[in-house]
């Protein structure tokens, strides 16, 4: 793929007025009842000329609004776009009194919740292919469903999944324990251990991307719409992360599905180290690093988000039932 087939940040702030909102008024979107009677939010793209398909899955304090750029770049590749707001976070219902903490009761509920929408939004037989494309959290539980369900996809593409997160040395050994035993002391959910409300952090030293442009537009997007905020994780989601994360590497040869993982070379959100321990173990996964990238590579400057897409897409191509 050409770096023009994408957004460029030269021109930015322009193609998101022309181009990218006016797609984005178009999308269908609902919601649908998800595990244990939760609403998800989500939303589609759809031609009738498209053969092929892909379902996005978010990270977490992600919403499909988040999204938009890259649903536009994709869909005009060529493919009918599928995604959803993960239960607790984005216009899905919340789970806890303070809406404001990320939790979860079990990880499992979110590879249930895919499933879900998975068949509740894509019908396989209308298209040539499916496929799967998760990031962060996201590929954590598209890593899990991939591994202990059917599904209709020819392909998963990985971006720096969380198959470990990325801990101080220190704390690794017991960051397993130690949430475990705050969640249980507490009657109901808080934040983990140096977490805090959402705030816009400035862009100088972000860990996301080094994309200033589109770092900006997402802390606007989530100023003007201040429903879609969400702060730190609670010490239970902590807990129940690095549960998944460990499942997606100790079931990773069950994950026979052609895999793409790309991680970004500066990511300190998540553990590049565990990547290598699932590619080791998985049956069919190809790994790349994207040179200077930080963790947000769907979000990042040209240069890497322009390889990361590339990546993604051939890959795809080259994957068909």
């Amino acid at each position: 793929m050409k770096k023009n087939d994408f957004t460029q940040e030269t021109n930015y702030l322009e193609t998101i007025k022309n181009h990218i909102t006016p797609f984005w008024e178009k999308r269908q979107h609902g919601f649908y009842q998800g595990e244990k009677e939760t609403q998800l939010h989500w939303v589609s793209f759809t031609s009738p000329t498209n053969q092929k398909a892909i379902m996005i899955v978010n990270g977490r304090i992600e919403s499909v609004y988040k999204y938009q750029e890259l649903f536009y770049d994709l869909f005009c590749q060529g493919y009918d776009i599928y995604s959803f707001d993960h239960r607790g976070q984005g216009l899905s219902d919340r789970l806890t009194e303070n809406s404001d903490i990320g939790h979860i009761e079990d990880f499992n509920d979110y590879v249930l919740d895919l499933n879900n929408m998975t068949h509740h939004l894509i019908t396989p037989e209308h298209y040539q292919d499916c496929y799967l494309l998760g990031h962060s959290m996201g590929g954590a539980i598209a890593t899990q469903y991939v591994e202990t369900h059917s599904h209709p996809y020819s392909a998963l593409a990985l971006s720096a999944p969380m198959h470990g997160i990325h801990i101080e040395p220190w704390l690794k050994p017991i960051a397993g324990t130690v949430s475990h035993y705050l969640s249980r002391w507490a009657s109901h959910p808080t934040y983990a251990l140096g977490q805090e409300p959402y705030h816009a952090k400035p862009f100088l030293n972000n860990t996301l991307t080094t994309s200033e442009i589109r770092y900006q537009w997402f802390r606007e997007l989530y100023a003007l719409k201040p429903e879609l905020q969400i702060g730190g994780p609670s010490n239970h989601w902590v807990n129940q992360g690095l549960k998944g994360a460990k499942r997606c590497i100790k079931h990773a040869p069950s994950c026979v599905i052609p895999t793409l993982l790309l991680q970004g070379e500066n990511d300190r959100i998540v553990d590049n180290n565990a990547h290598i321990s699932f590619q080791k173990k998985a049956a069919n996964c190809q790994l790349i690093t994207i040179k200077d990238a930080k963790h947000e590579l769907l979000f990042e400057s040209d240069a890497c988000r322009n390889q990361a897409l590339s990546e993604i897409l051939s890959f795809f191509s080259q994957h068909t039932k």
